[in-house]
């Protein structure tokens, strides 16, 4: 037998593995940060996909918390920063995503 042969490994693109960034846009009720943005890339965390935050206030990256008693909105969810920063994502009313 030959066992020279060895098969390329070739990675299909996805878009975990492809390093997708997204940036959202603040949706709150202040229109002070209305022009700030929050970068989100995805990561796989064993067999589902979660976000990757990076705080838009001190750019460093959260961590997924709880909303603390709060009722939560559909699909809403709340990510902490070790400086204390709280950010929620929710999504918008024309179906895409964002920030407050």
């Amino acid at each position: 037998a030959d066992y020279t042969h060895r098969p390329s490994a070739r990675v299909r693109k996805n878009v975990v593995n492809s390093g997708t960034r997204y940036v959202l846009r603040y949706v709150g009720d202040f229109p002070a940060l209305s022009d700030t943005l929050a970068h989100i890339q995805l990561h796989r965390l064993r067999n589902r996909v979660v976000y990757g935050v990076s705080c838009p206030f001190c750019g460093r990256s959260m961590a997924q918390a709880s909303l603390s008693g709060k009722r939560r909105e559909v699909r809403e969810e709340r990510y902490k920063c070790m400086d204390g920063h709280r950010v929620s994502l929710t999504p918008k009313r024309d179906g895409g995503l964002g920030w407050k």
